[in-house]
């Protein structure tokens, strides 16, 4: 797992970081419009469907407390920067993120994801780009939850039973397993 996720990502959960389960999200790390944009990045991330999404369960405020609690000094300014920097994209090409609408905030997206995943392809020892940063802390923050680790991912107490020889489809109810 270590190779996947980043250090800073990695620390942050060793040291008990979890998304909160929070409603109305205060940022108070961040301000207003980045909140905004950062919660707004998390849900197209991991939407509402007939599971919770990003925001339901706390995500941005976790984000935030990565951001300002667990990163290096160092770490949290190239997030500040990446933040500053996507925003600005954002308005050389017209609306603030803030204030283009779903589907057009969706295909922005979409269109960054796909320039940041081709550039970190060829470039794996370049920076992470702040799109796939926000991306990994938004899953991490997801499945450490509450709710991502027992109701999206198949999750068992420890101990439990133990089941030697049975086929895939019978272990895990079609779900993922939690670890």
């Amino acid at each position: 797992m270590g190779g996947v996720i980043s250090a800073p990502t990695i620390a942050g959960i060793l040291n008990g970081c979890t998304a909160k389960h929070t409603i109305n999200w205060k940022p108070t790390f961040f301000t207003e419009d980045q909140g905004i944009l950062i919660s707004d990045l998390a849900e197209i991330i991991i939407p509402k469907t007939d599971t919770a999404g990003a925001k339901d369960v706390g995500v941005p405020g976790f984000i935030e407390s990565m951001v300002k609690d667990v990163y290096t000094t160092e770490e949290r300014d190239k997030f500040m920067n990446g933040l500053k920097a996507f925003d600005e994209d954002c308005k050389k090409n017209g609306d603030p993120f803030i204030e283009m609408s779903a589907a057009e905030q969706a295909d922005y997206i979409t269109k960054i994801h796909a320039a940041a995943m081709e550039d970190h392809k060829t470039n794996p020892s370049h920076e992470l780009p702040f799109i796939l940063r926000v991306k990994e802390l938004t899953v991490v923050g997801y499945f450490t939850s509450e709710i991502g680790a027992t109701k999206v991912l198949q999750y068992e107490a420890v101990p439990g039973a133990y089941h030697g020889c049975i086929p895939l489809a019978e272990a895990g109810n079609g779900k993922t397993w939690a670890t």
